[in-house]
């Protein structure tokens, strides 16, 4: 048997509070990609950013996580 389910934007917000009901933190257009997503390093020493709002953005590529590893590592002196 096959079954699915749709879910809009309001329902991804409400239930699993996505802002905008937004997976990947904001829409994978030009216009917010490359340099308009979010840094790895924050403000707040030792306060990295790995995820879907982090540049390159969302999807199950990874590159957010492992460029976030690298700054955390060359932070740290290391290569």
């Amino acid at each position: 048997m096959l079954a699915s389910q749709v879910l809009g934007p309001l329902e991804l917000e409400e239930r699993f509070g996505l802002t905008g009901g937004d997976i990947f933190h904001g829409a994978m257009v030009p216009e917010l990609s490359f340099g308009a997503r979010f840094a790895y390093r924050t403000p707040v020493p030792g306060l990295y950013l790995c995820g879907s709002g982090a540049s390159p953005g969302g999807g199950v590529m990874g590159a957010a996580g492992r460029n976030a590893a690298a700054t955390v590592l060359a932070d740290l002196g290391r290569q």
